[in-house]
């Protein structure tokens, strides 16, 4: 598939973006998506091919490998870049409605129309979390789907249509492996980044709206 679409969005969320969120942009466009495109697609492009099992029994290799790869590696990794991408949508969408709004009432209504502040804060926060969410709960998935993050080099399948306990063999399981580290990793790295930027904004908006308030007060 193509992966362009991805590229516009983290670009065009960028320029709303603080530091903190800029890093997290590359993050996943460097260490995420390009590994995704360059490397990872390929290592399991044949796995079912690859999949080998001590066997000739019809169907035997099929169930098994369904078995203990219920879902593509490489298809829930796309998944997961999807959706943790897609928030940043609700920024776009923000600063469009803006947009949308000082035409209809043909004035200024914004100081700036991508500054993050009211409404568009709300925004920018919510799209965090839901980040940040969505990184733990495929991390739960990937855990949960595949027994932990490592790669065995032989399970044993008693399934039917198996005619006893056969041994299967997994393909490259070392270096599928230290690609699952690393993307797990780099995963980890964004969740502390988006939390990070939560907490960041949080404080310094309290801080501001603090600073507000014993202004007003004094005078």
């Amino acid at each position: 598939m193509s992966w362009g679409f991805l590229r516009d969005l983290l670009t065009g969320v960028n320029k709303y973006s603080t530091g903190i969120g800029r890093i997290w942009v590359a993050v996943v466009f460097i260490f995420r998506l390009l590994v995704y495109i360059a490397v990872a697609e390929n290592i399991w492009k044949y796995e079912l091919d690859e999949f080998e099992c001590n066997v000739k029994q019809p169907g035997c290799e099929n169930v098994c490998f369904d078995h203990f790869f219920p879902v593509s590696h490489i298809r829930l990794w796309a998944l997961q870049l999807i959706m943790v991408s897609t928030p940043s949508l609700l920024v776009v969408f923000h600063v469009a409605y803006r947009e949308n709004r000082e035409k209809h009432h043909n004035q200024k209504l914004y100081k700036s129309l991508g500054e993050i502040d009211g409404g568009l804060l709300c925004t920018y926060l919510i799209s965090l979390v839901l980040k940040a969410g969505f990184e733990i709960v495929f991390l739960f998935l990937f855990y949960k789907l595949y027994n932990g993050f490592k790669v065995p080099r032989l399970v044993k399948c008693d399934i039917r249509p198996c005619p006893n306990t056969v041994d299967c063999y997994i393909s490259k399981p070392t270096e599928k492996m230290i690609f699952i580290y690393f993307l797990v990793a780099t995963s980890g790295l964004c969740i502390v980044l988006n939390l990070s930027e939560l907490s960041y904004l949080i404080f310094k908006y309290s801080i501001k709206c603090y600073l507000k308030n014993y202004v007003k007060k004094h005078q």
